[in-house]
């Protein structure tokens, strides 16, 4: 049959299952905005392009789906750059489409004619411009199969607007048609194709038989061994196969930023977070481990320190699925390329039970105590730090909310104080460290997931670059519980200043409005809380209530993220923090 490619593009989302989008209409992109009312899509109105690809990107850590943004051609399309960005550092699936001006303007510097494929180049696994409408489908197909194959990431579609007025054949997908410009044809006939493939696949199993029988050797002669659990375990689905792991071969795990919640918090083999804000004794464990089992995560700086200097005494085993990971920032003993679910599902079977009961207690040692922040018992010395808003959203949810962060101070804080026991339930921004995040990040996964509790956990600073989607929260009706720790500074850049420059605060100091005030303006509950003993109530109204409501936590201005690796030191050498009575790190500092 017939159909304007505008309409191919909604019919081709809706074949993908998608339900919902988000995006920001214009003249470019304004056919397909024409032929949206003719499917059932419900279309999320952002503030600003930037929020769609950040929705997008919440919604699709949260459902696991692929996640869809829609912009104009020029500043539209260039306003989605930071998003994408996000997405690709941290392998989120999603589909941008943008508008772009008719093919025949193409190279004419016309009004809002941007390259935005050569733009978004480096930040997407590939990218297209299509011209003809009879393009559209088979692109949009391939967009689909290859954000969500492999290592997931996102994909633009650039269609310009004749394309999308064009009237072409259309066909619903079929499995003949699945392949339509995504699988290259290899030259040679079709059995020579086979027969390379399946020498291929051989090839690859003896390789993987062999490297995990060396795996299997390491293993069973370490003494001292850790995981190091990455985001590459979310992604895989694999957390049944890492908790059999951990149990049967008695291992502690410590996780990266993006892998929280791949093992409940409470676990007695979760050590905790690594890394440049992570946990002392996790930090110690590491560098002192003979055998490191690092999966899906990539060996980033903010998690080795000093590489010359990282875990010197420990034998690597390393698996990921993307082979440019393997061996690019640390070598390793047995690097095995694969999906994570499926390499430990053949290795598992060949590993056998075991004890390091003297490894745990040593690690126990490190930690000087219970290897958990409880703050519960210590004074209240009147002051409101940025920790025990955490821990006390933490205390009031059960740390069964979707929690999602911004990036600074609070972020980390949230790392280390909200202790996480479901996974894919803690949302942050973790390659790229994209400031705005938190907001629309929230929306987007409230929107996915309608019967979980989801709090948008943000700083005053990243907040403000993005505050203007609590208008998109109201006209969608999405409730989020917004936790504004408001510290007057650009509290990470501040932290920084205060180590590293002398505590010459340099454009770090800042003023926000009055937050509740803001809330009531967008026809919101906002409350003030800047008292310890004001929390209980102001979590209990917040939670109670039907729609969102925005808190602004007037914290501890000057209060800093602890233990802290400097850059270019090794990992176990760290800024502590020096005595509090009101929040502790290990039991060393109670004593």
């Amino acid at each position: 049959m017939k159909q304007r490619g505008a309409h191919i593009i909604w019919s081709c989302l809706i074949e993908q299952g998608v339900d919902t989008v988000f995006g920001y209409p214009g003249g470019a992109i304004l056919p397909a905005y024409d032929a949206l009312l003719d499917h059932p899509i419900r279309h999320v109105l952002v503030r600003h392009e930037q929020g769609a690809t950040h929705m997008a990107d919440g919604y699709a850590r949260a459902s696991g789906k692929v996640g869809i943004a829609i912009a104009t051609s020029g500043p539209g399309a260039t306003n989605l750059v930071t998003g994408i960005a996000t997405a690709m550092m941290d392998s989120i699936p999603l589909i941008c489409i943008t508008g772009q001006v008719p093919e025949a303007l193409l190279g004419s510097d016309a009004f809002q004619e941007t390259d935005i494929t050569g733009i978004t180049l480096p930040i997407t696994k590939h990218n297209y411009l299509v011209t003809k409408a009879k393009d559209i489908a088979p692109t949009l197909r391939a967009a689909f199969r290859l954000a969500t194959s492999g290592r997931p990431g996102p994909v633009l579609v650039d269609i310009t607007k004749n394309a999308q007025q064009e009237e072409t054949d259309w066909e619903p997908m079929s499995e003949h048609s699945e392949s339509d410009g995504f699988s290259p044809r290899s030259e040679g006939d079709g059995f020579s194709r086979r027969r390379a493939d399946a020498d291929s696949a051989t090839a690859k199993a003896v390789a993987l038989r062999t490297s995990l029988e060396e795996a299997t050797e390491l293993l069973a002669s370490a003494r001292r061994p850790v995981i190091l659990a990455g985001h590459g375990i979310l992604k895989s689905g694999a957390m049944a196969e890492l908790l059999t792991l951990a149990e049967r071969a008695h291992i502690p795990v410590a996780m990266t930023l993006l892998g929280i919640g791949c093992l409940p918090a409470q676990h007695p083999l979760n050590l905790g977070m690594m890394g440049m804000h992570g946990e002392a004794w996790v930090n110690d464990a590491i560098q002192e481990a003979d055998l490191l089992l690092a999966l899906g995560m990539r060996f980033d700086d903010r998690v080795t320190g000093k590489l010359t200097e990282y875990a010197q005494h420990a034998r690597k085993i390393h698996i990921d699925i993307d082979p440019s990971e393997l061996h690019k920032n640390v070598r390793a003993d047995v690097a095995v390329q694969g999906d994570l679910k499926a390499v430990l599902g053949e290795w598992l079977p060949q590993v056998e039970a075991k004890r390091h009961d003297a490894w745990l207690t040593r690690i126990g040692d490190l930690a000087c105590g219970p290897t958990v922040r409880e703050i519960d018992e210590l004074p209240d010395d009147g002051k409101l730090c940025a920790a025990h808003v955490i821990h006390d959203i933490w205390k009031a949810t059960a740390g069964k909310a979707i929690i999602v962060t911004d990036v600074g101070q609070h972020q980390m804080w949230t790392a280390q104080y909200y202790k996480v026991s479901e996974p894919g339930t803690f949302i942050t921004s973790g390659g790229l460290g994209t400031m705005g995040f938190g907001l629309p990040a929230a929306i987007g996964a409230k929107m996915a997931r309608p019967d979980k509790e989801v709090w948008a956990i943000v700083g005053d600073g990243g907040f403000q670059m993005t505050q203007a989607e609590l208008q998109t929260m109201v006209q969608e009706n999405v409730k989020v519980n917004v936790a504004i720790i408001n510290n007057g500074y650009l509290g990470m850049v501040r932290q920084w200043q205060q180590f590293f420059h002398g505590r010459r605060y340099s454009s770090t100091p800042m003023t926000s409005p009055d937050y509740v005030k803001l809330a009531d303006a967008h026809g919101l509950p906002g409350v003030r809380v800047t008292k310890r003993a004001e929390m209980k109530d102001a979590l209990r109204h917040a939670r109670a209530s039907t729609g969102a409501v925005v808190m602004d936590f007037r914290v501890v201005q000057e209060d800093t993220v602890y233990p802290m690796v400097s850059p270019g030191s090794a990992l176990n050498d760290m800024i502590r923090r020096p005595g509090s009575p009101s929040l502790v790190e290990t039991g060393a500092d109670l004593q």
